[in-house]
């Protein structure tokens, strides 16, 4: 099952891509292994030596008690102490944030992708949306010919 942050991709240019662990609660695994959580909106941030998960939305697991559970809670994210130095290093030097692409499992874990991105500019989006239109277009009209 892998859960993807669909606006990611439109909204900045993904320059390079890293896994990380979650520290996660037990009904969060269950719900995420069921696929109900929504990325979109969310972040990453590093502070001090830790980097943190914020505004992700992990909806309630329907068979775990609903008491004191906050589903848009700051999660940690487990990283290696090189891996945070590099990212950070190069979150410092030029203008990139850190951003969530996909929850998945790997094995009985959740892994979460996380891309050292650059935000594009309004008429880089308009370009995008322009080009898969024209694309699309091409794919209609040669449908039923090519053979």
């Amino acid at each position: 099952m892998k859960i993807y942050n669909k606006k990611a991709t439109f909204d900045y240019t993904v320059l390079e891509h890293v896994e990380a662990g979650v520290q996660l609660t037990g009904p969060e695994v269950k719900s995420l292994k069921t696929g109900h959580a929504k990325l979109d909106g969310s972040f990453v941030r590093v502070i001090g030596s830790e980097a943190y998960l914020v505004n992700a939305h992990i909806f309630p697991y329907i068979y775990a008690r609903p008491e004191g559970y906050d589903p848009k809670r700051t999660r940690k994210l487990l990283l290696h102490k090189k891996e945070l130095i590099a990212l950070k290093n190069k979150l410092d030097t030029s203008r990139l944030t850190l951003i969530p692409l996909a929850w998945y499992t790997r094995g009985p874990l959740i892994k979460l992708e996380i891309g050292l991105a650059r935000g594009k500019k309004q008429y880089e989006k308009r370009e995008a949306k322009r080009r898969e239109d024209q694309d699309r277009e091409i794919q209609r009209e040669y449908r039923g010919k090519l053979r």
